[in-house]
């Protein structure tokens, strides 16, 4: 059995483990999972993940893994030969996750207040306030982004790592919130720009847009909510 992604519509933090698993080239199925209807209006989903957040992994036994950074380490640990991750203990390693880390916890944590905002349909000095505290996390974040950059090519170096594929997923989000200008961090901006460009990137907009890309050769379809949930039972 092929693994499956379950990833968040619309615009879900999962983006960056599609790019990561197109990345990997080895075979995968998606199950798209509405983060309105099928998260909050049914617990169909909640068999699949108990907190009913996308993204969630289930692997090829069966095994369900949730959490970005959880999925991300797993992709990266079949990756490794071809430098997507690191061997554990080693100082490659820990740069990956403290990246990973930095960038789910700061610059992830810094859209959360936009989007309450804007998914609880708020307005007047509420609205101002959850924008004004988003904008000046983001905009620290963005700084301290821009100094790890400097002028390398991918966040860790010379060469593109998963960190870059989830960094992707999130830093996209300022098309919703206008708070920042991402003109003003040029390495940012170079990296943002070079990770559109990239296939697999595009492969994810595609996906999300509902269309049916062929991706890279390890992308196998996808398989509906049901599909799935009968995957897990015949797993278990």
């Amino acid at each position: 059995m092929a693994p499956i992604l379950f990833y968040g519509i619309p615009s879900g933090c999962s983006f960056g483990s599609i790019v990561a698993l197109e990345w990997l080239g080895k075979p995968y199925r998606l199950c798209r999972i509405d983060m309105m209807s099928d998260m909050i209006g049914s617990d169909a989903y909640r068999r699949i993940n108990p907190v009913a957040e996308t993204p969630a992994f289930m692997t090829e036994n069966g095994a369900v893994i949730s959490e970005s950074m959880a999925i991300l380490n797993h992709i990266a640990a079949r990756g490794i030969d071809k430098g997507l991750g690191f061997a554990q203990g080693s100082p490659e390693f820990d740069r990956l996750n403290q990246m990973l880390a930095f960038l789910n916890t700061s610059l992830f944590g810094g859209f959360a207040p936009l989007w309450y905002a804007l998914e609880h349909g708020l307005g007047g000095t509420e609205k101002q306030a959850l924008r004004a505290y988003g904008s000046a996390i983001l905009t620290k974040v963005h700084a301290q982004l821009e100094a790890m950059i400097g002028d390398r090519d991918w966040l860790l170096g010379d060469r593109r790592s998963l960190a870059d594929a989830y960094f992707i997923g999130i830093a996209r989000w300022t098309k919703y919130h206008d708070v920042i200008d991402r003109r003003d961090y040029p390495a940012l901006q170079r990296l943002f720009e070079k990770l559109e460009s990239d296939p697999a990137v595009q492969f994810a907009h595609a996906v999300e847009r509902g269309e049916a890309p062929v991706g890279s050769g390890g992308f196998k379809g996808e398989i509906s909510l049901e599909e799935a949930l009968g995957v897990l039972k015949s797993a278990a």
